[in-house]
């Protein structure tokens, strides 16, 4: 007789940041786990997946992976959307988990084998100052990165993206708000990579984050003018909502550009990589449906020269990057990943055996992901209610952050 899922409970812990882990156990006493975690809105997806979907795991074969995505997605009628596509991939990466913890090899032989020994990763240098943004970058120069994103504070300007962490975690604050000024800032860049680039030299990959506060106009601009500079990648340089504006940008500038962490299908970049609009694509595991539907994403980019740039912030919890990293050694067009250190607190929640070394990203070789939850650890730290930033312009009209 088939194995059958006999248990699925949602972990929602706090350790430095609120992480939602969805843990899925079997008759044959396998477990595996999946991130749930949607930075700002972490508690409806733990309740779309308590209320709606656990139910609908008990009694099925966790072996039939893609039949499950199919009956989750398919089945819902009111498809897409991050909550949604969220809890699925949560799902979806728990049961990857169990099939290579089954197969007793790591995920990544499962999805092929190894295409590569390491994966290139970048981490971010934020100042408020250029010159405070540039002393960042010489620590991770020292560190052994080979490729930092660049952000630094535009005078008269107090509160952007990149520069200010999100606000402090209060259960009765409102979300923190950021001020932007456009052409104080096309007047801007140029200046940081100017800087940058004579500080690193030219072998060091520079990246930058529009976080789409642009018009499709003034994004060609930016595009434009940071061309001397030789950036590895310039990304969300406008709303992902509008796919066309992306045929304006690419028209008017060479530099490479990334997009696609909000995006949670393969329906919302299709046009940008058919089109080859987009030179990475940015989304990720926890938000695009999990391992299977990340992979046609994957698939349908390779046939268009363009390269994965997977999302890796830190409110994605270790358990994405594990996924992450097994995804992206087996799958032939891995660009880079980001990386961003996870608080202190999460390694006495999570335990992993992926790492960083030499300003590379290694896949662990244990069976499944290699990740694990300590759920007594996880009950120390209960959730804490916090919010993204909002922006607006100096005028008080309320914009994209």
């Amino acid at each position: 007789m088939a194995d059958r899922i006999v248990a699925a409970r949602v972990i929602v812990t706090s350790p430095g940041r609120n992480f939602v882990t969805l843990k899925i156990e079997t008759a044959d006493g396998l477990s595996g786990i999946g991130d749930a975690t949607l930075n700002g809105r972490e508690l409806a997806v733990a309740a779309y997946l308590q209320e709606h979907l656990v139910p609908l795991l008990i009694g099925r074969d966790p072996a039939r992976i893609e039949d499950t995505w199919q009956y989750l997605y398919r089945g819902a009628y009111w498809r897409r959307g991050p909550v949604t596509m969220t809890a699925i991939s949560a799902v979806d990466t728990a049961l990857w988990d169990i099939k290579a913890k089954a197969a007793g090899m790591p995920l990544y032989q499962l999805l092929g084998g190894a295409s590569r020994e390491h994966m290139l990763c970048y981490t971010h240098a934020d100042g408020t100052t250029i010159e405070h943004a540039l002393d960042v970058v010489d620590r991770h120069v020292s560190a052994g990165y080979h490729a930092i994103r660049v952000q630094a504070g535009v005078p008269g300007l107090q509160r952007i993206y990149g520069v200010h962490a999100p606000g402090a975690v209060d259960m009765d604050a409102l979300p923190a708000e950021g001020d932007w000024d456009t052409a104080k800032y096309l007047r801007f860049a140029p200046k940081l990579f100017e800087a940058a680039r004579l500080r690193v030299g030219e072998d060091m990959h520079l990246l930058h984050d529009t976080h789409h506060r642009l018009l499709p106009n003034e994004a060609a601009q930016l595009g434009k003018s940071l061309e001397p500079f030789n950036l590895f990648w310039l990304e969300d340089v406008t709303p992902a909502e509008n796919q066309e504006a992306l045929r304006h940008v690419r028209r008017h500038t060479t530099t490479p550009l990334a997009i696609g962490e909000v995006f949670n299908t393969i329906w919302d970049c299709q046009a940008l990589i058919t089109e080859q609009l987009i030179d990475y694509i940015r989304t990720a595991v926890v938000h695009a449906g999990g391992i299977t539907h990340l992979r046609r994403i994957a698939d349908l980019a390779a046939l268009y020269g363009i390269r994965t740039g997977c999302h890796g912030a830190a409110d994605l919890s270790p358990v994405t990057m594990a996924a992450a990293l097994h995804f992206g050694r087996a799958i032939p067009n891995f660009g880079i990943q980001e990386y961003s250190v996870h608080p202190n607190e999460a390694s006495e929640v999570f335990r992993w055996d992926w790492r960083l070394e030499g300003g590379y990203l290694f896949s662990g070789e244990s069976p499944g992901l290699g990740i694990t939850i300590d759920e007594a650890a996880a009950a120390r730290f209960p959730y804490r209610r916090a919010y993204l930033d909002v922006n607006r312009l100096t005028d008080g009209t309320l914009w994209n952050w």
